[in-house]
């Protein structure tokens, strides 16, 4: 699996009431040319185990295009762009469980970025969850950089070493680093790692370098920024090899699990560790029969060319494991498994000369088998009171067999061969030697899976006793671990009430007593699975009512499948709810694994509709009269218990725990079913008689309903609106309206409810006022168990109009149209005539109305039959006059008119008379006149004003004709006197000339001038004078 494949995290919930499929958190990144793996988890379907998973790739450039990449079951689905690599297997799909997949994408490019999309295909049998989900991958640059220069070095045994290596990223995201020293040796194929700086900052040095660096002789330092520094002192043969420095960059993906992105390796440096010429040797020999039982001695001798006296320490090892040892000054140190056998003496660790050192074992066991190394070192000399320091070491190796009598046959198998099992299920071993001819003894060995070491359970010696390993002593106080022998050569451990912990690897180790020391061992091993309580557990909550109406029952059901149901495990279900609008589940009520019910500390209320029931199915909570308070999410946990002990009713402990999906519960009003009677009726009633109008309801809502009647009155004036008379609440409670607010008003009216659904208005001593039109509205309310009242619903009747039967009076309102036109400022008077003057015990009351185009009709003055005025406004008082100019003629007339009084005017006259005992005035009649239609035109000014107004048009007029006239009468009376001249020189040549006429010719001419002369010489003369 690739590198962080393992620890993927899904955004899953443990429930099953619907599809989700999940990928792993995201944004991730990754760097080009390293390989990523993307998981995907489908939880809650249908259908078969195996799903297919359909893998797609939306690119920034074109989000809203899907590109397909690869399919778990389908080879077709893979677009063009994608099939090279998917053929050479750099695009691939693992399939981690029937529901789980990996894609996995070898090598990274930059063209792989995008938003990838892990599909599944519907397989259930409606479409309920979600069947994708979507995470962002980037691909970044790879800008990790480990250098170091190629070189070759040669040191001397024990000298030291330093190398250094240079590490760099520019990544931009934050990332960490981790840096490892290796050693790679020619004849080997697998790098030793020398030390590590971890990318939590934590050096952990290599398996074969612990005690060196815990002696301070392996360092790894960070010089400045990139420099990681690797020193070795006092080297070894060992170290000889090529060295080189590897940096890998660390991601830290949303799910905070930490995933390399790059690795990179220097170039290697070739180290040559030359080895010091030794001046001793270790030689080690066996003294031994090599059969159990029998004594085994070993003897570990020091050879050197010098006779200079050493200071020498030795240390026993089986297996690399301490033994024992022996320091310079002579102190003997033991392990702590073998101090025990020591204090027996069936072990010895002894010096016995300067050079010679003897590990004896006085009866040999199975367990005396292995390599075993004799290893000295020469102490250095140091001052008084100090051990010394290791200078040189040298070591020798031999191993010891056992020699094996016949084979025996060994059996180790489980009750009805069961490997798996569920925790709190008992576990049965049974542990036997075939052949066996002396006395047997056993000890049972576990390694649990999380451990390497095995841990003692326990033994059962040859003489019955019976010894338990220190992690099993209390729980066989409980009865839940037992050693029995059932014959000479079969042993069984029982395990009862198993935890998660008990699974692992068993071995059972006989041995076979050839005498009192011991004899030869046999062992067989076999592993078990314990598996959760949680993973074999199933909850899944249902309603056949997701919707709920108010009053109605619902039921949940909490239905329990566990796959070790014949266990009878203990459980407890508990139901939660949470009310709309709020964040917190309340604890409604638990069922506890011994039946007891336990209520929620705010839940009291709730004791009293709520039932609950318990089954080896689950369980089902039963909520009677729902109330709009119940309308929330509701889910059941359920929790299993193992008990701690072998006994049925001993403690327990809680094993086990799963919530159920969450399912939510609306709880909404029942429709409506109310009907109210339509119809529509007129009712004609004498004055001071009692009229009666009913409200008939033809179907109501089933259930708790009550019903509210309202009464509405709208009488016949034009401006009236509809007024509130009574009103009948769910108590049968009347409440009178605002206008019907004095006592006499009250006495008129009477509500009557005959049955649930008839109910009747009656209306006493019927007179005018009360004429209009009637109707009722009634109002559905639904009661519930909590107090609330609920309305469901409105419905009006028919509408019931009310009228006095006529008397027997005819009033004719004279109905002539005409338009009157008059200027502004002046008065108007509007007639309203009747055809007859009417009979003399009537009176007669008038309205007049006026209708404008953008203000509607209004009313301007009523003279009521008593002669009383009632304007409209107040500001009418002083432009209207109303009054009667005859006993059939109304007039109105309004002072001083303005444009603002045009309009439609017309009067209503009605006719009154007493009638009743006592006497009462009764609207007998009434009837409208014709429209007059007003139009007020603005005054015509005269030519005067017209003049007087424009100081341009006077000027003209007046100045303008002085200006023009004075030089025109000059230039006249020039004209004059030269034109005078002008005659009186003509005059005068002409008598000259006449003195020169004929007189014969002449003589007439000259009496009829003399004639002509003596009329016209008077004049001369005159202008002469002048």
């Amino acid at each position: 699996m690739p590198q962080g494949a393992g620890n993927v995290t899904y955004r899953a919930e443990l429930s099953t009431g619907q599809r989700r499929v999940t990928v792993q958190k995201g944004p991730l990144y990754r760097a080009e040319g390293y390989p990523v793996s993307i998981a995907c988890n489908v939880t809650g379907h249908q259908g078969p185990s195996e799903q297919t998973f359909h893998w797609s790739i939306y690119k920034p450039d074109k989000p809203e295009r899907e590109v397909q990449i690869i399919s778990s079951n389908d080879p077709t689905f893979t677009y063009a762009f994608y099939t090279p690599r998917v053929q050479r297997g750099d695009i691939y799909v693992e399939r981690i469980q029937g529901n789980s997949v990996l894609l996995h994408i070898s090598k990274l490019q930059t063209q792989d970025v995008g938003e990838y999309e892990c599909h599944t295909p519907n397989t259930d049998e409606k479409y309920f969850g979600s069947y994708s989900d979507k995470v962002n991958l980037t691909v970044i640059p790879d800008t990790l950089s480990v250098t170091m220069s190629p070189q070759t070095l040669n040191r001397e045994e024990g000298e030291s070493l330093t190398l250094t290596c240079e590490v760099s990223k520019a990544t931009t995201q934050h990332t960490h680093l981790s840096v490892s020293w290796y050693r790679f040796e020619e004849r080997g194929n697998q790098a030793t790692e020398i030390i590590s700086l971890s990318k939590d900052f934590i050096l952990i040095p290599g398996s074969s370098y612990t005690e060196r660096f815990l002696a301070g002789n392996v360092r790894l330092d960070k010089i400045g920024n990139t420099a990681f520094r690797l020193s070795i002192g006092s080297l070894q043969p060992v170290d000889q090899g090529q060295l080189f420095c590897e940096a890998v960059e660390w991601i830290q993906d949303p799910d905070e699990t930490w995933t390399f992105i790059t690795r990179k390796q220097t170039d290697k440096a070739t180290l040559i560790v030359r080895p010091e010429v030794r001046d001793f040797q270790v030689n080690i020999s066996v003294e031994s029969s090599f059969a159990i039982g029998q004594p085994l001695q070993l003897i570990c001798s020091v050879v050197s060319k010098s006779n200079q006296k050493r200071r020498l320490q030795v240390v026993w090892f089986l297996n690399a494991t301490e033994i024992g040892n022996i320091d310079a000054t002579g102190v003997l140190g033991l392990n702590k498994g073998y101090e025990e056998r020591a204090n027996l003496g069936q072990l010895q660790v002894s010096k016995i000369s300067p050079k010679v050192f003897t590990f004896t074992i006085s009866s040999m066991g199975p367990q005396d088998e292995g390599a075993y190394r004799c290893e000295v070192a020469e102490v250095m000399s140091a001052p008084e009171d100090f051990t010394g320091l290791p200078q040189r070491k040298q070591f020798a190796d031999i191993s010891i067999r056992l020699r094996k009598p016949t084979a025996k046959n060994m059996e180790l198998s489980t009750k009805n061969g069961k490997r798996s099992l569920w925790e709190g299920e008992a576990l049965i071993f049974h542990c036997k030697l075939n052949g066996a001819e002396h006395p047997l003894s056993v000890i049972w060995w576990h390694t649990p899976v999380s451990l390497q070491q095995p841990e003692f359970v326990g033994s059962l010696e040859k003489d019955g006793t019976v010894i338990l390993g220190p992690s099993y002593k209390d729980r066989s106080n409980d009865g839940c671990i037992r050693l029995e022998k059932e014959n000479t050569a079969t042993f069984r451990l029982e395990i009862f009430n198993t935890l998660m912990a008990d699974g692992g690897t068993y071995e059972c180790k006989v041995t076979e007593f050839q005498n009192k020391d011991g004899g030869l061992s046999w062992a067989r091993k076999t592993s078990v699975t314990v598996n959760s309580l949680n993973s074999g557990l199933h909850v899944t909550l249902q309603s056949r009512q997701p919707k709920v109406r108010i009053s109605d029952t619902f039921a949940l059901s909490c239905i329990i499948r566990s796959d070790y149901s014949a266990l009878k495990v203990p459980m407890t279900i508990t139901w939660q709810f949470q009310p709309k609008g709020m964040l917190d589940y309340q604890h409604l009520v638990t069922v506890t694994q011994n039946g007891t019910i336990e209520w929620g500390h705010s839940q009291e209320q709730m004791q009293k509709k709520i039932k609950v029931s318990q089954s080896s199915s689950g369980s089902q909570l039963l909520i009677y009269d729902a109330i709009e308070e119940d309308t929330g999410i509701y889910q059941c946990e359920v929790k299993a218990y193992q008990r701690e002990t072998q006994y049925t009713y001993g403690p327990t402990r809680r094993a086990a725990v799963l919530t159920s999906h969450p399912l939510g519960i609306d709880i909404t009003l029942p429709e409506s079913q109310l009907m109210v009677k339509s119809d529509s009726q007129v009712q004609e009633i004498s004055i001071n008689m009692e009229a009666e109008i009913q409200c008939s309801i033809l179907s109501k809502t089933k259930g708790r309903t009550q019903i509210v009647v309202t009464w509405y009155y709208l009488p016949l004036s034009h401006e009236a609106s509809w007024l509130k008379i009574l009103r009948i609440d769910q108590n049968d409670v009347v409440e009178y309206g605002d206008d019907i607010h004095t006592p006499k008003k009250k006495q008129k009216f009477h509500s009557e409810k005959v049955s649930k659904d008839l109910f009747r208005l009656h209306i006493q001593n019927v007179d005018n006022s009360v004429q209009g039109t009637y109707h009722c509205t009634v109002e559905e309310w639904l009661w519930s168990t909590s107090g609330a009242l609920y309305k469901l619903g409105e419905k009006e009747s028919g509408k019931t109009e009310l009228k006095l039967k006529p008397i027997g009076s005819k009033l004719n309102v004279m109905k002539i149209n005409h338009t009157e036109n008059t200027l502004e400022h002046r008065d108007v008077t509007i007639n309203c005539s009747l055809e007859s003057p009417g009979p003399s015990a009537s009176l007669f009351s008038v309205v007049w109305f006026r209708m404008q185009e953008h203000s509607g009709v209004t009313v301007l003055v009523e003279m009521q039959h008593d002669g009383i005025l009632k304007h409209g406004k107040e500001e009418h008082g002083e432009k209207l006059h109303c009054y009667r100019s005859s006993a059939r003629d109304f007039v109105l007339r309004l002072r001083s008119v303005e444009t603002m009084d045009n309009g439609m005017y017309w009067c209503k006259v009605e006719e009154w008379q007493l009638h009743g005992s006592p006497s009462k005035w009764v609207h007998l009649a009434s009837d409208e006149s014709g429209h007059t239609l007003l139009r007020v035109l603005h005054s015509e000014p005269t030519f005067s004003s017209r003049i007087c107004s424009s100081s341009l048009l006077l000027y003209f007029l007046v100045i303008y004709p002085f200006v023009i006239f004075i030089p025109l009468l000059i230039f006249t009376c020039c004209l004059h006197r030269k034109a005078k001249k002008v005659s009186l020189q003509s005059s005068k040549a002409r008598q000259g000339d006449a003195l020169w006429v004929d007189l014969k010719g002449a003589r007439g001419s000259f009496l009829n001038y003399n004639n002509y002369k003596s009329d016209e010489k008077p004049e001369e003369e005159e202008n002469e004078i002048r």
